[in-house]
């Protein structure tokens, strides 16, 4: 028998603005229709890291409110996040989620540093974005919704999730870049939950955790035509290309 798939979902009490703390359950469900067995492991504040590296981690997003709570919430886990990225083991973060894990952090009352584990820092924008998101990426048009009132800035030479076909995404508009990609650790602002609505890049990180998993099976390949429907009534709405099977 296989071992189970521990899928770390980190304070999702505090990171599940839009959903994004389910991208969990969408591995989950996944993993298991492949054959491979999977729970979420829910850490809730207060608790402490587990002491045996997770299969994979998921870090949704807050609002600026409780910002200050994350982070320190997320500090005492500093150690174990280095550590396992290092491990390569695969780790979505979202939103603010994503940013908590970058050098700083620009808010109204001031700059506060971030964990420092991905590059990259979140500065504030002229204005707020609340709009559709689509991305051009390795793993197919990527679709979802942005909602923040930061951009953010990735170093020279450092990996976008992708290029932007429509919305604001780290803050360059159409034909900048998205996201970041860091060896097996992914940001970016697509809500939705954003694995939900694109298993092709919840089948990416499901590769990296369990070689030799195929997402050909037959609930998938149902949920699979359900999220092109979702997708493809975005593109409708922003006239953009259908997707096709």
């Amino acid at each position: 028998m296989s071992p189970v798939l521990g899928i770390l979902s980190v304070f999702p009490e505090l990171f599940n603005v839009n959903g994004d703390a389910e991208n969990a359950a969408v591995l989950a469900a996944r993993s298991r229709w492949s054959g491979r067995s999977a729970r979420v492991i829910r850490l809730a504040l207060g608790e402490k890291a587990p002491e045996s590296a997770p299969g994979m981690i998921v870090i949704g997003s807050t609002t600026d409110a409780v910002l200050p709570e994350a982070i320190a919430a997320l500090r005492l886990l500093r150690a174990s996040l280095a550590e396992w990225i290092a491990a390569g083991v695969p780790l979505l973060a979202v939103g603010t989620g994503w940013e908590l894990l970058s050098d700083s952090i620009e808010l109204p009352s001031g700059t506060v540093d971030g964990l420092g584990l991905v590059p990259g820092r979140a500065v504030a924008a002229d204005t707020r974005v609340a709009d559709d998101l689509v991305i051009a990426s390795a793993f197919g048009r990527l679709t979802g919704f942005e909602n923040h009132a930061r951009n953010y800035e990735l170093p020279a030479q450092t990996q976008g999730l992708g290029s932007i076909i429509y919305g604001r995404g780290n803050g360059g508009g159409v034909g900048a870049s998205e996201g970041l990609v860091l060896g097996s650790v992914i940001g970016t602002h697509l809500h939705g939950p954003v694995l939900a609505k694109n298993p092709a890049l919840a089948d990416h990180l499901l590769s990296i955790a369990l070689p030799g998993y195929d997402s050909r099976t037959v609930p998938s390949g149902r949920v699979d035509d359900f999220a092109r429907a979702a997708r493809n009534v975005i593109a409708t709405r922003l006239e953009l290309a259908l997707e096709t099977a």
